[in-house]
C-alpha cells in the first residue's frame, strides 16, 4: 500500500501543500494506487483519510479535503512510500510563508497558487509599473540627499535596490539603459548630462546674476561607493528663474564630468539644489589644480573610508562660500542627473571660473575613486545660455 502522510503549518503553509497535491497528480498519482492518510500530533489532531475517502477520488482531492479539514503546527511534510520515508520539504519555525494570493497576483496571473508554489526554477522577475515610478522619485530624492523614507522603501521591495551600475566594466555607462526598464532614459534621453559646452554655440547676452546664499552649517559626511558626498542641514540657497532652490548635498566627480571648449578639469563638485516643487537644479563648481582648497580640507578631514559609513562634521564648519570662485557668472542649460536613472528636467547652472584643489587633494580622493565620472552626452539641439 502506499500511504502518505503530512504534517503542515496552518494558514499561510496551505498553499504548499496543494502545491504538493498537484506535483503528485501531475506525477500519476492516483485514488486506485491507495488512500492518503493524515497523522495528527499530540497539539492539534487531524482526521484520518483513509477511512473515509471515497476511492474514486484522487489524491489532489484528498490533499485537498485534508488541508480544509485543519492541521497541526508542525511544518514538516513527509511522504512514506512503500514503507520508506520520503522528507520533501521543511521550513523553519516563524518563517514567512507566501499567500496564495501572492502567487495569484504574480506575472503569470491567474493560474493555480500550486502552480507556483511547486519546487521548479524562480520564475522571472517583472516590473510593477507603480514600484517602477516610485523607485525613480525615490533614486532621484536619494541622488539629491532628500530621500523620501517610504518611496525608498518601496522602491528596495522592488528589487531594484540592489542594481550595480558602476563607471567601467560591462555594467558601465554604455550599458546603464539595459541594466533596469526604470534606467532606459540613460539610453534614450535626449536632454543628458554631461555635456561639452562649446562657446561658439552658446546663446551669449545678458541673464539674471545668481543669487547664492550660503551660510556655517552642520553636516555629515557619506562614502557612498561611487563618491564622497555632504548632506547639509541648515539656510543655503540658490535663487534663480524667480524660484529658490535649497541646497540639500553635494559631492565630488574626477575627472570633472562638463568641460568647456573641449578643456576637462582634474575635479568637479556639483552642489544639489531643490525647490518647493521637487525641482532640481545643480551648481557645478569646476576644480583645476593649484593652491589647497579650504572647503575641501575639512571635508577630506572627515572623509569616511568604509562604503556606507558615515561621519558626522562639526556643528557649523561647512561654509560653502569657501568653495566659490570670485567670479559667478555661469553656463546655464536643461540636463538630467548624470547617474542612473538618469532622470531629466534638471537646471543646470555651471559657474565659469573654476576654483582651485591641490594635488594633494585630487590625490587623496582619486585613490579611492579613480574615476567616476560619466562620459559626455550629445546636445540634441539644446540651447546653452552664457551668461554675461
Amino acid at each position: 500500500m502506499h500511504k502518505t502522510r503530512f504534517h503542515a503549518a496552518s494558514h499561510g503553509f496551505t498553499w504548499l501543500l496543494l502545491a504538493l497535491a498537484a506535483a503528485l497528480s501531475n506525477m500519476g498519482w492516483a485514488a486506485d494506487r491507495g488512500p492518503v492518510t493524515s497523522e495528527s500530533s499530540p497539539a492539534a489532531p487531524v482526521r484520518k483519510l483513509a477511512a473515509s475517502a471515497p476511492a474514486a477520488k484522487s489524491i489532489v482531492d484528498q490533499v485537498r479535503e485534508a488541508v480544509a479539514g485543519g492541521a497541526d503546527a508542525n511544518k514538516r511534510v513527509t511522504l512514506v512510500i512503500n514503507g520508506k520515508e520520503k522528507k520533501f520539504i521543511t521550513i523553519p519555525a516563524g518563517k514567512p510563508v507566501v499567500p496564495a494570493e501572492a502567487a495569484h497576483n504574480s506575472a503569470d496571473g491567474g493560474h493555480d497558487a500550486a502552480q507556483h508554489a511547486a519546487p521548479v526554477a524562480t520564475p522571472k522577475r517583472t516590473v510593477n509599473p507603480r514600484v517602477s515610478r516610485q523607485y525613480i522619485r525615490a533614486k532621484a530624492a536619494a541622488l539629491a540627499g532628500h530621500a523620501d523614507p517610504a518611496n525608498a522603501s518601496d522602491a528596495k521591495a522592488g528589487g531594484h535596490d540592489d542594481v550595480h551600475w558602476s563607471y567601467q566594466g560591462e555594467n558601465g555607462p554604455q550599458a546603464w539603459g539595459q541594466l533596469q526598464p526604470e534606467f532606459k532614459m540613460c539610453a534614450t534621453g535626449q536632454r543628458q548630462s554631461p555635456i561639452n559646452i562649446d562657446e561658439s554655440l552658446t546663446l551669449q547676452g545678458p541673464a539674471e546674476p545668481l543669487q547664492l546664499s550660503y551660510q556655517p552649517s552642520s553636516a555629515s559626511v557619506v562614502n557612498n561607493g561611487r563618491t564622497i558626498q555632504v548632506d547639509l542641514q541648515g539656510d543655503n540657497s540658490v535663487t534663480v528663474r524667480g524660484s529658490s532652490y535649497k541646497l540639500l548635498q553635494f559631492h565630488f566627480h574626477a575627472p570633472s564630468e562638463e568641460r568647456v571648449n573641449g578643456q576637462g578639469f582634474a575635479m568637479v563638485a556639483h552642489l544639489v539644489h531643490q525647490n518647493a516643487e521637487g525641482q532640481l537644479a545643480v551648481v557645478s563648481v569646476l576644480l583645476q589644480a593649484g593652491a589647497a582648497n579650504a572647503l575641501i580640507h575639512k571635508v577630506w578631514t572627515y572623509m569616511p573610508l568604509d562604503i556606507h559609513d558615515r561621519v558626522r562634521i562639526p556643528a557649523g564648519l561647512i561654509d560653502m562660500n569657501e568653495l566659490l570662485p570670485t567670479d559667478q557668472r555661469y553656463y546655464q542649460f536643461m540636463g538630467s542627473l548624470t547617474t542612473p536613472p538618469c532622470s531629466e528636467g534638471v537646471l543646470w547652472l555651471v559657474l565659469k571660473q573654476p576654483s582651485p584643489v591641490s594635488a594633494a587633494q585630487i590625490k587623496l580622493f582619486t585613490q579611492i575613486f579613480p574615476h567616476n565620472a560619466r562620459p559626455l552626452q550629445p546636445l540634441h539641439g539644446r540651447v546653452v545660455r552664457d551668461a554675461q
